[in-house]
Parts: structure tokens; sequence; C-alpha cells
């Protein structure tokens, strides 16, 4: 392969050229086309079930298999504006369009594969709602902010987040397949154009190779499986290549959103790097389909090991049912149900912010109901940059005497012998 295939492709060789290379995706639909000069590759992913096939044929009736079944392929042809996304989405209780788009607000994202998820629904159908733009993101209430968590101050380089003793998080990239419009971070990806590359990756590698009590690697974003496999590999052959690094993990909604970027070649990479784990973005039960159980196979028979991450939305998955037949589901796929955020307080969240009361009737109502295995920890990301703290229904009622007084998930009481 030529020089100038590797500067088209943007997929350098594991040398010295990586580091003089930068990619910028850009977020706005008036900006070229993110990996527009790329030739679509091979792509050993060929899953499409009949109700997507349905909407490509019916949308993008020239796309080829190989086109439709590549990841570069989605992203470039992403919906980027309303007009194309009233296409296939009834989005009629929407006005304002125009001052939406120049809001400044999280860009609006969603890949073929997603948005044919989204066809003949409206607006408030639950996918929709959290990937579709709404005038409610401009309402700011009370305890907003644009970093709730106060990740910045927990910077000790650019692009590195150090808040807990033994781990970091590293911010690989600014940029996403899919904006989900409740997003932490969208303060750091509502920006038209997000670089990444060796140069924003150099000082947090550097900083992880200072610290020795650094033992843990979260790589997010943004989201970085939407890298060209080569940067991938290079940060993580770099972070392995540190002795005191013990885990690294991805966290990314890439399978939900954009399955295809699972190849077989992209998994047998990941695999060179264990022990690796992934935290995946799952929202609702309908992400679940043929070409995201593939997906997620393909993962968890490379030994990756899989994790949940949900959260909690108003109108979308604030119910026992659906929390309960989505954990089900990703149980059946291997993916070990995790956590299930509240909600972060960014600005215009109030909307898709549920009563703390909500999450914890969510968790009775899994406890004793289901296998444990399916129920993940319910978090509260303290605003302030207190971390994650996990919180639990009443189970613990207290004291009598040399017992202790506790309430099982049917509400009846119980006493365990347990002297001062």
């Amino acid at each position: 392969m030529n020089d100038n295939n590797l500067q088209q492709d943007i997929e350098p060789p594991l040398i010295e050229d990586l580091s003089t290379i930068e990619v910028v995706l850009g977020t706005s639909d008036i900006e070229e086309k993110p990996f527009g000069k790329t030739e679509i590759p091979f792509s050993d992913f060929t899953v499409i079930n009949p109700e997507t096939a349905k909407f490509r044929a019916k949308y993008f009736p020239e796309s080829t298999d190989r086109q439709w079944n590549s990841w570069r392929w989605q992203i470039q042809n992403s919906y980027t504006n309303f007009k194309k996304l009233s296409e296939i989405l009834d989005i009629s209780n929407i006005d304002d369009f125009d001052f939406l788009t120049k809001s400044r607000k999280l860009p609006l994202r969603i890949t073929p594969y997603y948005a044919s998820l989204l066809e003949k629904k409206h607006s408030n159908n639950a996918l929709a709602r959290s990937v579709v733009p709404s005038r409610l993101e401009l309402v700011i209430s009370p305890g907003e902010e644009a970093d709730p968590l106060h990740e910045d101050a927990m910077c000790p380089v650019p692009n590195l987040i150090h808040r807990y003793p033994d781990r970091v998080l590293m911010l690989s990239t600014g940029f996403c397949s899919v904006y989900c419009r409740y997003c932490t971070r969208s303060h750091m990806v509502n920006k038209d154009k997000k670089h990444y590359g060796v140069k924003a990756w150099e000082k947090s590698i550097d900083y992880i190779k200072s610290n020795p009590e650094v033992r843990d690697i979260v790589i997010s974003g943004g989201d970085p499986m939407t890298m060209p496999d080569k940067h991938i590999e290079f940060l993580l052959s770099s972070l392995r290549a540190i002795p005191h690094v013990e885990i690294i993990r991805i966290g990314s909604k890439v399978p939900m959103v954009m399955p295809q970027r699972i190849t077989n070649t992209f998994v047998k990479m990941l695999k060179k790097y264990h022990p690796l784990f992934m935290s995946i973005h799952c929202t609702h039960p309908d992400e679940i389909t043929p070409e995201v159980i593939e997906a997620a196979k393909r993962l968890a028979d490379a030994g990756i090991v899989l994790g949940s991450q949900t959260v909690l939305l108003q109108g979308i998955n604030d119910s026992v049912e659906i929390m309960k037949d989505l954990m089900h589901k990703l149980l059946k796929m291997r993916i070990k149900p995790y956590y299930i955020y509240q909600c972060d307080p960014i600005p215009g969240s109030s909307h898709f912010r549920t009563p703390i009361s909500k999450g914890l009737e969510i968790i009775q109502g899994l406890r004793g109901h289901t296998s444990g295995y399916a129920i993940p920890h319910y978090v509260i990301d303290a605003p302030g940059g207190g971390g994650k703290i996990p919180l639990l229904p009443e189970y613990y009622q207290g004291r009598e005497g040399d017992y202790v007084v506790m309430k099982n998930f049917e509400g009846r009481i119980y006493k365990y012998y347990d002297p001062v």
C-alpha cells in the first residue's frame, strides 16, 4: 500500500507516520462527509434484518451490500439534518428546525442502520426521543450545568480524567456515530469538528506511565469505536505496554447503533490486548436486533468481557417491565447488566430525568423477580465530581437488640442474629 492510499484510507501503519496524522470528523451537515474520501473496504459483516432490508431498499436503493455493511459508509450517510430525517420519521411536533440547528446544541447524527429502527414512528417513540433533537433541550432547569461531574477539573493533562485513585478515563475522540440527546459530555462534542489521533493522546499515555497506581484504563469519548482500526490498535498497544496497566475498558454505543463496525478483522485485533472489557451503552429493548446480536456474539466469542450501561430516561425506559425485558435480552447476548445511571443534569435534560424513587422502584421490581445476573447497580454520578454512588431500596430496616431487621423483595420482615 503506497503513502497516498494510506492517507486516503486514514489507516496509517503502526510506525512513526501515525504520529503525524490527525483525523478530523465533521459533525455538521454543512461539513464534508466523514471518511468521504475513503474507499469502502470489504466487510465480513453480512447480517441485515428483514425490516432494515426493506428500509434500505426504500431509502438507499443504490447502496450495495458492501456499502451498507461498512461502518464507514454508515457514518458517511448518516442523517444530519431535519429535512432528510423527515423523510422517515414523523417530526411534525417539532418546530423551529432552523433555530434548533443553529442553537449550538449537540449535533444531529443518526446512522442509516439506526434510522431504520425509527422509520414510520412518531418522534415520541422511545428510540427517536433518545436521538432526535427537541425544543425541550433549550429549557434550562435548576441544578443543570455543562459539566455537572466537574470532569474538566479532574484533568491533570488534556483528554484524561483522573477521578478515582487507581483508574483513569481517556477522552480518545469527540466524535460519535449517533448523538444521544442526554449525553453527559455534550459540552465536549458540540463542536463542528473534533480531533483525535496520537498527538491528542501523547500526554495522557505519558501521565499513565508516570503514575504506577493507575491499573485500570477506560477508553471513552465521544465513541472510541468510530476511530479507524489502526488508531485503536495504537492506543491499545501503547497502554498494554505499560507494566502496571492491568485492565483496559472501552466504552461504546457503536455495537447498538452501528453493529457493522464489529467485523471479524476488528475483533481479531482486539483479542491481542486481553484482558479487555467493553461497556456497551444500551437504551431500550427495541435496540436488540439480529445485527446487534451478531455483533455481541463476535465480541463475546473473542473473550471480551461485556457489560451494559443504561441511562434511566423518562418516558423511554422508566418502567420495571421495559428494564427487565432489556436486561434479559442483554444477558442472553452475554452482556452483563452493569449500571443503570440516573440521568446527569446537563443543560436541557429535565425532560429526560426521572425522580430518584423511580430508579429505586425499578431495582425493587427486579430484585427477587429475576436472576441476580440480570440486576444492574443503580447509581448517581454525583454532581460536583463525587463519583458513582450506588442506591438501593431500604432492605435494611435497622436493629432490634441482637438482631438485624431486614425486608425482602416481597416486603416481608426477617431477622438475622448479629450480636453487637
